[in-house]
């Protein structure tokens, strides 16, 4: 399992970054006779976390004084969406997102400071 950054992006053009990146990674893993998926958790078998995609957001408000009430109102409105978000988050995710091993519930929304088993931290 690895993880690599891209950014920092501007709205829209993440995704495009996103989608790039990952072309060069199978392009690279094709030069090199290597295998890579993209699968929240490719291999079922064992008591482990599988491996999923985190992104950073943040806005000039959620940076300035007052910006964690900004924060707040930007979680909740993620939170009242959440059944539709995973929806369309990709498939195999219930596999990963168990409320185990630093993963929130696929079934339920949370958010912390510094509680790496939350749904937005």
């Amino acid at each position: 399992q690895q993880e690599y950054q891209v950014g920092p992006c501007v709205g829209i053009d993440a995704g495009d970054q996103l989608f790039m990146s990952r072309y060069i990674l199978q392009r690279i893993c094709e030069e090199f006779q290597v295998y890579c998926t993209f699968h929240p958790k490719p291999i079922v078998d064992g008591d482990w976390n599988g491996a999923g995609m985190h992104t950073n957001v943040s806005t000039k408000a959620m940076r300035e004084e007052g910006g964690l009430e900004v924060i707040k109102k930007a979680i909740y409105k993620l939170a009242a969406k959440h059944q539709e978000h995973i929806a369309v988050y990709g498939t195999g995710n219930e596999l990963r997102l168990t409320g185990k091993h630093e993963t929130a519930s696929i079934d339920q929304f949370s958010f912390g400071v510094a509680n790496r088993g939350a749904s937005v931290r």
